[in-house]
């Protein structure tokens, strides 16, 4: 082989390694007001990510989010990311988004910007929280609105749960205390 390509075969294995270790740490996203948000900082808390939408039939589920942001602020970080992949449930702008959040539900804790969830356009955020290779546990898809996966302290995904689990589910709640 010439130096050429055993230095084209040393970069790929790195950039393929390294993609494939990655860490929930390591990514950002645009929050619904434009800024970037690096997930490094909530290092040391939990981290519940949820694909959100404004007119779908578990859009209430806001409210149970927003109970759960004030009880457990100290040691959970909630993360809202809009989409409007199913079934169209999320038209509105960002701004417009903002805006039914904090009048209907009164959110306060942080939304993202729209993105996509699946699909060619997936944020990287989700492809960690949906590919093995890079979460290091478990392969899954985002089938609808207000799936919600959950992040321990350390960066380690521990669990997904389906749109119809409740924010307020048993489980759910007892492994963000726990």
């Amino acid at each position: 082989m010439n130096k050429t390509l055993i230095l084209l075969t040393f970069l790929f294995m790195t950039i393929t390694s390294s993609a494939q270790s990655a860490d929930i740490y390591d990514y950002s996203f645009i929050d619904i007001n434009g800024k970037e948000v690096q997930l490094s900082q909530f290092r040391g808390k939990k981290i519940l990510f949820v694909n959100v939408a404004s007119k779908c039939v578990y859009t209430p589920q806001y409210d149970q989010l927003q109970g759960l942001h004030e009880k457990y602020k100290e040691q959970l970080v909630i993360i809202g990311f809009p989409s409007n992949q199913f079934l169209k449930q999320e038209k509105g702008s960002n701004s417009e988004i903002n805006s039914f959040c904090k009048k209907n539900y009164g959110v306060e804790f942080i939304m993202a910007s729209k993105i996509d969830v699946k699909g060619k356009n997936q944020h990287p955020i989700y492809q960690w929280l949906t590919r093995k290779e890079l979460n290091k546990v478990k392969k899954s898809k985002v089938k609808w609105n207000f799936n919600k996966y959950l992040v321990d302290e350390k960066g380690k995904l521990l669990a997904r749960f389906k749109s119809k689990i409740k924010p307020t589910d048993e489980k759910l709640v007892n492994m963000i205390i726990n």
